[in-house]
């Protein structure tokens, strides 16, 4: 459930000029960083989170059921002081009960009802021993604000406790909390054992 990415993203800008007469050529720019700091995410217990058997029967029908609220410990270990963010992509993508963007999905029963859906916060982040807060970005870093959720679509850092700015870290710990739910028994079909699969890949990104 992790992935390290050590190299910057290029940019990759087609530029072209207008005027009374076409242009018989084209420039491409290909733009980007090497960074020399690398860092590897890791999770406690492999990232793996097992609820277990849960019997049909305890399920609500006509409402979602929420499981209980599981932790394990997040670890981003830096070779230097690095500005750098986390993202999370959803490798069950499509099957998210209730389509909520903020949560991941849990997989499909049958090819096609959705199970469920879990959502992932941070909570208590700790940046090279000093308590700190998690804020998320939308829109690739530009702008931040004060948040916990780790999203599909969002970007998670880490800053101090005045400005909603990341801050270059070389150890990050935190608790990761899973918080899943699973759809109405009344819109799945459960004669036979169904697996909880939820998947999710936290990838280092560098600012």
């Amino acid at each position: 459930m992790k992935l390290s990415l050590n190299t910057l993203f290029a940019t990759v800008l087609l530029a072209g000029g207008t005027s009374a007469f076409a242009a018989s050529s084209v420039d491409l720019t290909v733009k980007g960083l090497i960074t020399p700091s690398a860092c590897t995410p890791a999770l406690s217990n492999s990232g793996s989170v097992d609820y277990g058997k849960i019997s049909a029967k305890d399920l609500n029908v006509d409402q979602v059921t929420p499981l209980t609220e599981q932790t394990v410990q997040l670890t981003v270990t830096c070779d230097a002081a690095t500005l750098m963010a986390l993202d999370a992509d959803d490798n069950r993508a499509g099957s998210n009960y209730g389509g909520d963007i903020s949560e991941f999905g849990l997989g499909l029963v049958n090819g096609t009802q959705k199970l469920g859906a879990m959502g992932l916060s941070l909570n208590t982040p700790i940046a090279d021993g000093v308590e700190g807060r998690t804020i998320a970005s939308v829109d690739g870093g530009v702008t931040w604000v004060n948040e916990r959720s780790l999203t599909p679509d969002n970007l998670i850092s880490v800053a101090d406790t005045a400005v909603a700015t990341p801050i270059p870290v070389q150890v990050l710990t935190s608790d990761l909390i899973v918080s899943p739910k699973i759809a109405p028994s009344s819109q799945l079909t459960l004669t036979n054992e169904v697996a909880i699969d939820g998947s999710v890949t936290v990838t280092v990104r560098y600012l």
